[in-house]
């Protein structure tokens, strides 16, 4: 049997009682590094210095809790920000022509150059986040080692489909659809033919499913990574600590970062809100009659939601938003099964499983797509497929961070697997749903539905042919509404946390602030476009999603290249290196007769070979810092600060002065690590 060692005080690298080997040598940790310091000056080869006397395989991770920081407002990150987007509201405001000319210059010029770039981060993100999820580097955790999931499986599985549902299925599900059924994507199917009915449904989840959710996946998992087993703030800028080194990202490369997250941020999750308020607007004119909808009429729709906003940010009803949120769900979900039970029941029960095969098996059809089919399919990804991948692209921080603060202890194949398939699967059913109906009802050319229809008066034509719910119409009216404060409210923490450093609990002033601007943003967007065609809100979304589709790339490699130093992947390759070199000698020296038992061996034959476990790639990250940022030695075993902080009251305590001598001196070592590696970089 394998002789297992146990973490412990008995352990290389942690302090504990004294202990010999077998030729009466003192191999106590402190004993040793004293011994060899007076032999060899200040080297040891055999025992190295490590942060709080740690090898880096035994770290068991950093919460983001249990590290000292102060939060602060990030001056320089919500100067730039926050004067380019209000500039940008104040020129759109007083002067419309303008901003809609440049930004229809900017947009063709995006999708007639860069269209192609936006659909390779779509493709490359799939597979790096499968590629992970499916790799030794998806046992890795979203915690600290042993650590529990926050929540049950059933209630992040909710959650996940909270996050998954929103205004979309109630705007895009019965409109998208349709708009395909009538006028397919070029060289697939004829208009209005069977054909056309299973691709209009498998075009709509290729622009829902999993590339999507992907995209979410890459952001929610990197910052769960760097927040829960790192120790690093919520911020984008914290996944690229590993790629840019510490310097870097706490500089300016990491607050340009996280100006370009609040920014797309911004600008995605504005034009959500412009759907909603679009949508309202329709109701509003279809049930009071009021007559043809006008973007003075949204302007005022969007002031009465913002003002509505502003009220519950101030008011503090945090957990209120939260129970209207989870009611907005089910409403969602019971409107769709309404329309499933009321609507062509047959048709659809057909309809589902049949579209869900045709997108799996066209998928990578759909995504070789590209310019090289000529000017109508360029067209027809510019107004689509783009325009889709652009949006996720710029909703990734907002329902990233999100995803992160829900998914903490789960592994990371549980993590993007999960994030995946469970939303994708959920969507697929309700917008087939919804999409199915809409195409029945035009096909049976039921009342209301014309092939030129307004996309925000599907779902009130889809609702007028249905019995018994006359009522529908203003639960429809309430969910939109419900949605634009609850988003506004949610993306404006998420901007919050983005501006100040990665607090948690941002201060009231800065998230309203965000949620202002984010309305403003709203109006101007409808301002340039016609208020049924969306082209204010397709075009800038795509404008202000170019830089940060390249901030995707660079994250899937500075993930990658922080995974390959994880303390669990570090933990695989040494038992694969110790089991290997066991077995081989084994069976030469022993034939079948042979046991396994930890020995030392000779130095660069062990289960380390290959691997300097002092490089700063894998000791730098755990070394704990003060509220200045300066160097404290910490006990992993027990918990215990140096400088005797304690972080139920976040205050040090009195530390003797054997206590400060180490403190002072390990201090000294790490500032002169840390001095080396400045002088490196």
């Amino acid at each position: 049997m394998s002789e297992k060692p146990h973490r412990g005080k008995e352990q290389p690298g942690h302090h504990g009682e004294g202990r010999k080997d077998d030729k009466g040598r003192d191999q106590t940790p402190g004993s040793q590094s004293r011994a060899s310091h007076s032999a060899l000056g200040s080297l040891d080869y055999r025992h190295p210095d490590y942060p709080h006397d740690t090898h880096p395989v035994l770290v068991p991770g950093i919460s983001i809790d249990e590290q000292r920081r102060h939060y602060r407002v990030d001056w320089l990150v919500f100067a730039i920000a926050g004067s380019l987007t209000v500039a940008f509201v104040v020129w759109g405001i007083w002067s419309p022509g303008s901003v809609a000319a440049v930004a229809e210059t900017a947009f063709y010029w995006s999708t007639d150059n860069l269209g192609w770039m936006f659909n390779v981060v779509a493709i490359v993100v799939l597979v790096a986040t499968l590629g992970i999820a499916l790799s030794p580097y998806g046992r890795i955790p979203l915690g600290k080692d042993g650590e529990r999931p926050e929540f049950s499986t059933f209630s992040w599985t909710a959650m996940l489909f909270a996050a998954g549902l929103g205004v979309a299925v109630l705007f895009w599900g019965p409109s998208e659809p349709l708009g395909y059924f009538i006028s397919p994507p070029p060289l697939t199917s004829e208009p209005e033919s069977v054909e056309a009915l299973h691709t209009a449904l498998a075009q709509m989840y290729y622009h829902w499913g999993f590339h999507a959710w992907a995209i979410y996946a890459l952001v929610g998992g990197a910052v769960a990574y760097a927040a829960y087993r790192r120790g690093r703030s919520m911020l984008m800028s914290s996944i690229f600590r590993a790629l840019f080194g510490r310097r870097l990202t706490e500089g300016f490369a990491g607050k340009l970062v996280d100006i370009f997250a609040i920014i797309t941020t911004l600008f995605g999750t504005a034009a959500a809100l412009g759907i909603a308020a679009m949508q309202i607007g329709a109701g509003v004119s279809i049930v009071s009659g009021a007559g043809e909808l006008t973007n003075d009429t949204l302007v005022v729709i969007i002031a009465i939601l913002t003002v509505g906003f502003v009220v519950s940010a101030v008011s503090g009803v945090a957990r209120g938003i939260r129970y209207l949120s989870n009611m907005n769900i089910v409403l969602t979900i019971g409107m769709v099964a309404i329309v499933l039970f009321l609507g062509p029941t047959l048709f659809l029960v057909n309809l589902l499983p049949s579209a869900i095969m045709e997108y799996l098996g066209s998928l990578f059809d759909m995504m070789g797509r590209s310019l090289s089919w000529g000017t109508e399919t360029q067209e027809f990804q510019s107004m689509w497929t783009v325009y889709y991948w652009a949006w996720w692209i710029s909703w990734s921080p907002f329902v990233g961070i999100f995803l992160a603060r829900i998914s903490r202890g789960r592994t990371i194949r549980q993590f993007i697997l999960g994030t995946i398939l469970i939303p994708s699967s959920l969507l697929f059913i309700a917008y087939g749903v919804m999409g199915g109906t809409s195409i029945w009802m035009y096909r049976e050319g039921a009342p209301g539905f014309t092939e030129g229809m307004p996309a925000p008066e599907v779902l009130f034509a889809l609702i007028d042919n249905l019995p018994y719910v006359e009522w529908l119409p203003f639960v429809v009216i309430l969910v939109l509404a419900i949605f634009f404060v609850t988003a506004a409210d949610s993306a404006s923490v998420v901007m919050g946390m983005l501006t100040t450093q990665g607090d948690q609990t941002p201060r009231l002033w800065v998230v309203v602030f965000w949620g202002l601007v984010m309305s403003g943003i709203a109006i101007v967007m409808l301002l340039l476009g016609d208020a049924t065609a969306l082209e204010g809100l397709q075009r800038l979304v795509i404008v202000t999603a170019v830089p940060f589709a390249l901030v995707l790339i660079v994250a899937i490699i500075a993930w990658f290249k922080e995974l390959r130093t994880d303390p669990l992947a570090l933990r695989m390759h040494y038992v694969d290196t110790a089991m290997n070199n066991a077995v081989t000698e084994g069976v030469d020296r022993y034939g079948d007769d042979f046991s396994l038992k930890v020995v030392e061996s000779s130095p660069g034959d062990g289960a380390g070979a290959g691997i300097d476990s002092t490089d700063e790639s894998y000791t730098e990250w755990y070394q704990r810092t003060n509220e200045e940022g300066e160097p404290v030695g910490y006990d992993f075993e027990t918990g215990e600060w140096a400088d005797g902080y304690d972080a139920a009251t976040g205050e040090a305590s009195e530390a003797t002065s054997e206590q400060l001598a180490v403190a002072r001196e390990r201090s000294r070592v790490e500032a002169l690590k840390t001095g080396a590696d400045h002088g490196r970089n």
